[in-house]
C-alpha cells in the first residue's frame, strides 16, 4: 500500500497528489494507492477555517499572507514539536499500525515534520517529498528528512541543493500534472477558425470585471472566451451576468466545475491565470502562452519567473495590461504566441506524473 499525503491549501498540492496516484495505478494496477488530506480528516473544523482564511488572504490581503509565509519557517510553528500537530501524529501512528504502507509520498511540507516526530517512536516507511513550487522554494520543504525530493526543473534542483539537501537525494521529474495531457485530443471542427482565450479567474470581482472590459474589443472582433468559474461561481455571478448581457451570442462560454481543463489548455490560443505551481506546469504541459495576472507573494513568485524568464508567458499587474498582453499574443496570426509555444517545447513534461511515480517506486524498492 502506498499512502499519499496532501492538503487543500491551493490547488497545486492536490493536483500533484492526484496525478501521482493516477500514475502509480497505471504502472501497478494491483497496488492500493490512497490519497489523504490528513489535516482535513483529523481536524476538519480547523482545516475549514484555515483554508477559508488562506483563500481570503491570497486574494484580498496579499501583504498579510507574505508575512505569514515568512513565519512558516519557524520550528515552533511547523517543526516536529509544534503542539498543534499532536492529533496528526496520533493519526499517522494509527495508520502505520493498521495499514502498514510501504511508501509515503507527501505533496505538502508540514507532513515531513509530523513523520519526523513519529520516527522518534517507531519505524516509518520511506518518504518521498514532491516540492510543488518552482525556484522560490520555502525552507520548510527541506527542514525535515526525506529519502527523496522530487522537483520540477533544474533551477529548482539548484535551489533545493543550496538549502542543504544532498544532490543525490533530489530528482528532476517535472511537476506531476494529469495524464490527460498525454492523451489524444478529440478532432477539431475545421470550420471553426476563431481564436480562443481561456480565462481562469482568481482575483477579486472588481479586478475580474475590469479584465473582462479590457478583453471586450477582442470579443467584439470575433475572438471567443471560455471562462470556467469552478469554486468562484457564486462570488462572480453578478460580474459575469452584467458582462455577458453586453456581448453578441456565442462570444463567451461560462462553465462551472469541469474536468476538461487539460483539454481547454490544449485547444485555446492563450490562457489568463494566476502563478500557481499546478496551473503553470499545466500551461507548460499544454504549451499554451500564458498571461499571468496574479502572483501570490512568496510562494508563487518563482513560478512566474520560471515562465517569464524563458519568454513563455507575460506577467501583468493591471486589467488593462492583461488585455493588451492577450491582444499582443493573438495579433499577426498569433506570431508571438507561436514563438512562446516553441520556447516551451524543451520545458514541457506532460508525463511528469509517471516520472515522479517511477522515482518514488525506486525508493520503495531500495528499502
Amino acid at each position: 500500500m502506498i499512502w499519499i499525503l496532501t492538503a487543500g491549501f491551493g490547488d497545486g498540492h492536490n493536483t500533484a497528489a492526484r496525478s501521482v496516484a493516477e500514475a502509480l495505478t497505471r504502472l501497478h494496477p494491483q497496488e492500493k494507492v490512497e490519497v489523504t488530506d490528513l489535516i482535513s480528516d483529523v481536524q476538519p473544523r480547523i482545516a475549514t477555517v484555515l483554508k477559508a482564511a488562506y483563500q481570503l488572504a491570497i486574494i484580498h490581503w496579499p501583504a498579510a499572507w507574505r508575512m505569514t509565509y515568512k513565519m512558516l519557517g519557524n520550528p515552533k510553528m511547523t517543526g516536529p514539536d509544534a503542539t498543534w500537530q499532536l492529533p496528526l501524529i496520533r493519526a499517522v501512528e494509527e495508520k502505520l499500525e493498521r495499514d502498514k504502507p510501504r511508501l509515503i509520498i507527501s505533496t505538502y511540507p508540514v507532513y515531513a515534520a509530523v513523520l519526523a516526530a513519529v520516527r522518534t517512536k517507531r519505524a516509518v516507511p520511506p518518504l518521498v517529498t514532491i516540492i510543488t513550487d518552482s525556484v522560490s522554494v520555502h525552507p520548510i520543504w527541506v527542514q525535515q528528512p526525506s529519502e527523496r525530493f522530487c522537483v520540477a526543473d533544474d533551477d529548482t534542483l539548484d535551489v533545493v541543493e543550496r538549502l542543504g539537501v544532498p544532490k543525490e537525494r533530489i530528482r528532476v521529474t517535472g511537476f506531476p500534472v494529469s495524464l490527460a495531457f498525454t492523451e489524444t485530443l478529440p478532432p477539431r471542427d475545421e470550420n471553426d477558425r476563431a481564436q480562443r482565450i481561456l480565462y481562469l479567474p482568481s482575483t477579486p470581482g472588481r479586478h475580474v470585471a475590469a479584465t473582462l472590459d479590457a478583453l471586450r474589443p477582442l470579443l467584439l472582433s470575433g475572438v471567443k472566451l471560455t471562462l470556467p468559474v469552478g469554486k468562484h461561481a457564486s462570488r462572480l455571478y453578478h460580474v459575469l451576468r452584467r458582462f455577458t448581457d453586453t456581448l453578441p451570442p456565442g462570444a463567451m462560454d461560462i462553465i462551472g466545475w469541469t474536468p476538461r481543463i487539460p483539454e481547454f489548455l490544449r485547444t485555446h490560443d492563450v490562457v489568463i491565470c494566476k502563478a500557481g505551481g499546478a496551473i503553470l506546469h499545466e500551461v507548460l504541459a499544454a504549451k499554451i502562452p500564458a498571461v499571468i495576472d496574479y502572483v501570490v507573494p512568496g510562494q508563487e513568485e518563482g513560478n512566474a519567473e520560471m515562465l517569464t524568464s524563458r519568454d513563455c508567458g507575460i506577467r501583468t499587474t493591471t486589467p488593462q495590461e492583461t488585455g493588451e498582453a492577450v491582444r499582443s499574443l493573438l495579433t499577426n496570426d498569433g506570431a508571438a504566441g507561436k514563438r512562446m509555444r516553441a520556447n516551451m517545447t524543451p520545458l514541457s513534461v506532460p508525463d511528469a506524473a509517471l516520472k515522479t511515480a517511477q522515482a518514488a517506486l525506486k525508493v520503495a524498492r531500495s528499502e
